[in-house]
């Protein structure tokens, strides 16, 4: 199917129709199927949410990161990146959630406790927030 689009000049020219990958919705915006969040082995999925979260794009780099620790929870990496794009895209109890889970499985881990530190203070949670900076400084955390 092709559409016609009036120019300037008033002539109706009509454009192309191309297959991609990208669906248009009732707002006007564009967001990719489904698919290109999923598609590719796990090491394509983790370089392609880490150029997402590289170039500021949160929601995409978490999306992508949501299905590989889905597929594989045990890893800490894909866990904790996912955590930092809920935490720089807003999403608060999602990262506390996902901070949560990484310190389960490993309770050094002092960036997460880091982390975890400054998702409960920006919740306003001061006096939670303040006992896992203090681990994270005792683990020797930067930025602390």
């Amino acid at each position: 199917m092709t559409e016609n689009r009036r120019t300037r000049t008033g002539h109706e020219t009509e454009l192309p129709e191309y297959d991609t990958a990208v669906t248009t919705y009732d707002s006007g915006s564009a967001a990719y199927d489904a698919g290109y969040y999923e598609h590719g082995a796990a090491a394509d999925r983790w370089a392609r949410a880490q150029l997402f979260f590289e170039a500021k794009d949160f929601n995409a780099a978490a999306r992508i990161l949501r299905g590989l620790v889905d597929d594989d929870p045990q890893p800490v990496a894909p866990r904790l990146l996912l955590a930092r794009a809920y935490y720089h895209s807003a999403q608060l109890r999602r990262a506390e959630a996902e901070l949560r889970a990484v310190l389960d499985r490993d309770p050094v881990e002092s960036y997460a406790h880091l982390m975890l530190g400054r998702t409960l203070e920006r919740q306003g949670r001061a006096a939670e927030a303040a006992g896992q900076l203090r681990i994270a400084a005792a683990l020797g955390a930067d930025g602390v």
